[in-house]
């Protein structure tokens, strides 16, 4: 069990919310889903390599309460960065889920 002072960002999830561009395609933006409290932490560096990555990313490990429903389409932002859901398992019986993430530049 994680301590729940560990849990010291907040980030707000987004869910994608597509609509129609006139044109016969969609426009997709993003809606906050949810404000959760999270650790943040780097992932390990056997699990920083990506192959055939022609630029460096940073990925990290979020681990927040259990409970919260995601899929990949879904998104974390903490002020001016945006992270892309790679993964996720659960933890100690449900009551935690480490999410690992790849933070989007630009």
């Amino acid at each position: 069990m994680i301590d729940p002072g560990r849990l010291n960002r907040r980030l707000t999830l987004q869910a994608p919310v597509e609509r129609d561009d006139g044109q016969g395609g969609v426009v997709r933006d993003y809606a906050t889903a949810a404000v959760l409290w999270a650790q943040v932490a780097p992932l390990p560096a056997r699990d920083q390599l990506v192959a055939d990555s022609d630029a460096a990313r940073s990925r990290l490990r979020l681990t927040l309460r259990g409970g919260v429903a995601l899929s990949r389409r879904h998104r974390f932002v903490d002020g001016a960065n945006t992270y892309r859901i790679i993964g996720w398992r659960t933890r100690d019986n449900g009551a935690l889920l480490e999410v690992d993430v790849e933070q989007q530049l630009g």
